[in-house]
C-alpha cells in the first residue's frame, strides 16, 4: 500500500550553539561580593547573639497553639515538595540534566563551570558549618527529616548555588537580556522559596536561611566571573561529536 507523498516530512536540520554569551563580569562580581557581605553581617550576629529574638521571632510566627504552622494539610505538603528541590537527590540530578544539556548543546565552557561552581560551593558550605557548629532549632517541631550543623541552612545555600547557576548557564543562550535577566530572576525566586520552607517546616532559624541564601548565591555570582578562565582552559580538552542530519 502506497502512502500519500504529502504524509513525508522532510528532515530538519538543527543548528546548535558553539558558545553562548557570557555573563559580565563586571556585575556579577560586586552583586557576588555584595551577597557575601551580608552573609558576613549575618554570621556575626548569629555568633554575637545579636540574631537571637529575630530568630525565635521568625520561627514562631504563623504558629498556632500547638507550635504547627497554620494552614489546611494540602499546604504542608506543598512546602515539603518545595523543600524537596533543595534536597540532595532532585538537587544533583537536576545538576546532572544541566550538565548533559550544556554537553549536548556545545557549551563545554558553561557545562564545565557550572559543575566547578556546584561542587566548590557544596565544599565551601560544608566548611562553613563544620566551622561553626550551630545545634538546630528544638523550640518547634520538626516536620521533615534534617541533620547535621544548621548554619547555614545547607538546603538554602546549594539549591541557591545549583538554581542560580544553572540560569547563569542557559541564560547564555540569548542575545536578549529581557531573557537572560528573566531566567536568572526565576532562579531566584525558586531559591527563595527552597530556603523559606525551611523555617516552615522548623528545621532551621531564620538567620541559617537568609546566611545560605546570601551566601549561594553570591557563590554563584562569584563563581561565574573568577572560575571562567580555568573553566574555558578545561572545556577545551573536552570532546564533542559532531551531529548531522543523518546521525
Amino acid at each position: 500500500m502506497a502512502f500519500p507523498s504529502a504524509m513525508v516530512v522532510a528532515s530538519e536540520t538543527v543548528i546548535l550553539p558553539r558558545r553562548g554569551f557570557r555573563i559580565d563580569p563586571g556585575k556579577a562580581l560586586p552583586l557576588g561580593l555584595a551577597c557575601w557581605a551580608g552573609f558576613a553581617l549575618v554570621a556575626w550576629a548569629v555568633r554575637t547573639g545579636h540574631a537571637e529574638t529575630i530568630d525565635q521571632l521568625g520561627l514562631l510566627f504563623w504558629r498556632d497553639a500547638t507550635l504547627a504552622p497554620s494552614g489546611p494539610k494540602w499546604l504542608l505538603e506543598a512546602v515539603r515538595d518545595v523543600t524537596g528541590l533543595g534536597g540532595v537527590l532532585l538537587r544533583n540530578l537536576f545538576g546532572l540534566a544541566a550538565i548533559s544539556a550544556l554537553l549536548f548543546l556545545r557549551l563545554r565552557r558553561e557545562a564545565v563551570l557550572f559543575a566547578l561552581t556546584v561542587a566548590s560551593g557544596w565544599l565551601v558550605n560544608s566548611l562553613v558549618k563544620h566551622l561553626v557548629g550551630r545545634a538546630r532549632p528544638e523550640i518547634v517541631p520538626h516536620l521533615t527529616e534534617a541533620g547535621g550543623n544548621s548554619f547555614p541552612s545547607g538546603h538554602s545555600f546549594n539549591s541557591a548555588v545549583v538554581y542560580i547557576a544553572m540560569a547563569l548557564a542557559f541564560a547564555a543562550l540569548s542575545s536578549r537580556a529581557a531573557v537572560r535577566h528573566t531566567v536568572i530572576c526565576a532562579a531566584l525566586v525558586v531559591s527563595l522559596a527552597i530556603a523559606w520552607t525551611r523555617v516552615w517546616l522548623g528545621v532551621h532559624w531564620p538567620s541559617d536561611v537568609i546566611a545560605g541564601w546570601l551566601g549561594g548565591t553570591g557563590w554563584a555570582f562569584l563563581a561565574s566571573a573568577v572560575l571562567y578562565r580555568p573553566a574555558k582552559a578545561a572545556a577545551e580538552n573536552i570532546p564533542i561529536a559532531e551531529f548531522s542530519p543523518d546521525n
